[in-house]
């Protein structure tokens, strides 16, 4: 989860994060690469007395500087439509879970798993643990087995929500009279985190997400213990 003083991402737990993180680096790559040789012409520009009165025109230059910005592009646009394939591409998914965004606070459905429901409000901080984190807790957390593929479905009951968990790179809109899927894939067991990321009134910074991933045998266990 994000702690105090962090500048860089959350640590991966998907493979759409991994992807994600690699393709912030790979074009804050280029970005630095363009920054530094503007700095060194312009730098260039500033301290060199050296001047061409007579040049009123260079096909060859103005083929270069219209090509290079070309280039960096398809070198920057490549990478991201393999992520946004990655994005949209569900294969399979074992388990379905649709989150329904309220004022303010979030009910899931596991639709076809004996039909468990349950709304999850966030933790008062008088009724919260000394494990567990003040804003980011909810009563009823969201259990899934990790390396499953899981399809969610995001709607929302009133205004326009975001279900949005950093650490699993997915951040879908609940649109009320629409549902958004997205895919997930949680590689390791663990407590990730999340909150509404879209401004939906007085208390949007009051509705958390907390997601719990366990093994497949103590998923099992806890559907069947679920009444």
């Amino acid at each position: 989860m994000a702690t105090w003083n962090m500048l860089s991402f959350q640590d991966a737990v998907s493979p759409i994060m991994e992807q994600l993180i690699m393709f912030h680096d790979h074009t804050m790559m280029v970005l630095t690469m363009i920054t530094i040789a503007v700095i060194y012409m312009i730098m260039s520009l500033l301290f060199n007395k050296l001047i061409n009165r007579f040049l009123l025109e260079g096909q060859m230059i103005e083929l270069i500087w219209t090509l290079m910005p070309a280039i960096l592009l398809i070198v920057i646009a490549l990478p991201s439509l393999k992520i946004l394939y990655l994005l949209e591409e569900i294969n399979k998914p074992l388990i379905t879970l649709k989150a329904i965004g309220h004022q303010w606070y979030w009910s899931y459905e596991y639709s076809d798993l004996k039909k468990i429901e349950f709304d999850s409000y966030m933790k008062q901080t008088n009724s919260i643990e000394n494990n567990e984190y003040r804003l980011l807790e909810a009563d009823n957390r969201i259990t899934l087995p990790f390396n499953i593929q899981t399809r969610i479905l995001v709607t929302s009951y009133d205004v326009i929500h975001s279900w949005t968990i950093p650490a699993l790179g997915i951040k879908i809109d609940g649109s009320p009279g629409r549902i958004n899927q997205g895919s997930i894939m949680i590689m390791r067991p663990g407590m990730f985190y999340g909150q509404c990321s879209e401004i939906c009134g007085a208390n949007h910074s009051f509705m958390p997400i907390t997601m719990e991933s366990i093994n497949i045998k103590s998923f099992n266990n806890w559907i069947k213990n679920y009444s």
